[in-house]
């Protein structure tokens, strides 16, 4: 149920019969399943999840200590909805779509009451509508009526909603609004508001599911130049604790080039949403140089908040952004973490005593996590146009064992797959995304994209790189056995390059000005340098220079400055340049 409307909407009461933790049974309550229901005296809200005759079970998402039997429920008739309009941008949810500032002021302190509610949006506030269409046109379920300047990077396109008729337009113009107003009318009768409800778990409607041909850039060089992430694919970031996946994820949300960012703190540390709140109102956007949170919805579910909340989180986060990708937008969701949400699904499936699955989770775990991912994609919108979301989900293993069942029921889904090693983290490697285990099905049919935006021979420079590791992972297993030096030279040379790669080109540090985002063009020029680095170097062993003396070239430890470097054009060439006059200069 949309929080927009008030409590006095509900009817039909039933009566508490047993509280176990956020599960509450009810009896003599006329409801369907998923049905928003108020329980007890102070009216927490909960959701319908199982009907047994005349036993109703409730899902409570708020705390349920106090609440007794005898106690009365009521029901709303209505599913969980999320209120969808201009004023989601720049805020703060909780995990059923309220607004935690405007709950902050409302009570007077951060520490919430229960039974307290607000709208999802505001429902006063008067935004300035420009007009798109005029009177005389027909329009179509999904088309744009208006626009309204939501913030000053995302204008906010009013639609006609996807369960409407559509028709002629037959009144509408420019003024302020607030979205509880109509702001056109058509000729069957209906009225359009700025103001929509979507049952949150019900997927839009959309068109057709195309293959994504564009790479989002996330600005880190080992996922955009090893595994790339497609708009509208789906990746997993699994990793033990402290291998930084929140970071990794954070990451992707400052810096990759999506048009609208939602990021969901599902069951994580509260210290790592403040982090998030107080970093992007003051960082650039690298697209337009707004402030980040411009462009951002923060849906913040901490893991001492209510466990019933924590699994809705998910689908509010999801229905938010198929609402800004039916504007034709593209949509990054950034989900932190599945985990916690599959242990929410564990809770109550255990309290309702359901047949568990492996390790203890519902059976219908990989249903579940096949419904989330699924919703995203890159779309033909039923209006004609294109719009995406993005979809990339952190997984908490515990002990870091990706055989668990979240890990592999996401990785049978999932399409890239960024693995974090608990040994890069110890060895201070980050991101610690180990190249070995790691994997993009969106390669080949992204390699157009960057041959046409960056280099002709980005496909085949990649490649070149992958080689290497591959090499130097074979090599390490012969140098722990017998030392470096009992290598031949050339497989020494391959060892000192591939040493390059990853100090210099897969290393990234997320807390310099400079080397925090990595455009796609430094991306491939850096691993060119390295590339140029090995063909002079072996040039020079084949003229018969000693690998020691190719290793100590003074231009070679300059690469590892190439990510740090502001000009970092010029700071390359010269790189390059002297790469080669040193090592002939051996011959």
């Amino acid at each position: 149920m949309s929080q927009a409307e008030d409590i006095e909407s509900v009817d039909e009461d039933g009566v508490i019969e047993s509280v176990s933790g956020p599960v509450v049974t009810a009896t003599d309550l006329d409801a369907r399943m998923n049905d928003v229901v108020y329980v007890g005296d102070e009216g927490l809200m909960g959701e319908v999840i199982e009907i047994e005759g005349n036993l109703t079970t409730i899902q409570v998402y708020e705390e349920t200590s106090g609440v007794g039997p005898g106690e009365p429920v009521q029901n709303t008739g209505e599913p969980l909805s999320v209120d969808l309009g201009p004023g989601m941008m720049d805020s703060i949810y909780d995990g059923v779509q309220r607004p935690l500032d405007v709950l902050e002021d409302k009570m007077g302190t951060a520490f919430l009451d229960r039974g307290v509610d607000a709208p999802g949006i505001d429902l006063e506030k008067k935004w300035e509508f420009e007009p798109t269409v005029e009177e005389g046109d027909t329009v179509e379920p999904g088309d744009a009526v208006g626009v309204v300047e939501e913030t000053v990077t995302i204008d906010h396109k009013v639609m006609v909603p996807p369960d409407y008729e559509g028709g002629e337009v037959t009144s509408i113009e420019h003024g302020d609004f607030t979205v509880e107003e109509t702001v056109a009318e058509l000729d069957s009768g209906e009225e359009i508001q700025m103001h929509q409800e979507w049952p949150v778990r019900e997927a839009r409607p959309a068109g057709d599911k195309e293959t994504p041909t564009e790479p989002l850039v996330t600005g880190q060089r080992v996922q955009d130049g090893l595994f790339p992430l497609a708009k509208g694919g789906t990746a997993a970031i699994p990793g033990p604790f402290g291998s930084g996946k929140t970071v990794t994820q954070q990451q992707l949300a400052k810096w990759s080039d999506a048009d609208i960012v939602v990021y969901i703190g599902c069951g994580e540390r509260g210290n790592e949403m403040t982090e998030v709140i107080e970093d992007f109102p003051e960082l650039p956007d690298p697209q337009t140089g707004n402030p980040l949170m411009a462009r951002t919805c923060l849906i913040a579910n901490t893991s001492n908040m209510p466990v019933a909340a924590r699994e809705s989180c998910i689908y509010t986060g999801i229905t938010i952004a198929e609402y800004y990708r039916d504007m034709g937008y593209d949509v990054a969701l950034m989900a932190d973490s599945t985990s916690r949400w599959a242990e929410a699904m564990r809770e109550i499936s255990s309290r309702l005593e359901e047949m568990p699955g492996e390790e203890g989770y519902p059976a219908y775990l990989a249903a579940a996590l096949s419904e989330f991912y699924e919703r995203a994609g890159k779309f033909q919108l039923i209006n004609g146009g294109e719009g995406s979301i993005s979809v990339v989900g952190a997984v908490s293993p515990p002990g870091g064992d990706f055989s668990e069942p979240v890990t592999q029921n996401t990785l049978r889904i999932v399409k890239t797959f960024w693995a974090l090693d608990a040994d890069l983290a110890e060895r201070r490697h980050f991101p610690s995304i180990n190249w070995n285990e790691s994997y993009s099905l969106y390669k080949d049919q992204l390699d157009p994209w960057w041959a046409d935006n960056v280099a002709d021979d980005w496909a085949e420079t990649r490649q070149w790189a992958v080689d290497v590791l591959d090499e130097e992972d074979e090599l390490q297993e012969i140098v722990q056995l017998v030392g470096k030096d009992a290598l031949p030279e050339d497989q020494q040379l391959t060892m000192e390059v591939a040493r390059y790669i990853r100090e210099a080109w897969l290393q990234q540090n997320a807390l310099h000005d400079v080397d925090t985002y990595c455009e796609p063009d430094k991306t491939y020029r850096m691993l060119g340098a390295i590339k140029t680095f090995n063909d002079e170097a072996f040039d020079a062993l084949e003229a018969g220079v000693p690998v020691e003396e190719i290793q100590d070239v003074d231009a070679a430890p300059r690469l590892n400055r190439m990510g740090t470097a502001e000009e970092w054009g010029e700071f390359i060439d010269e790189i390059e340049s002297d790469l080669a006059d040193q090592l002939r200069a051996l011959y």
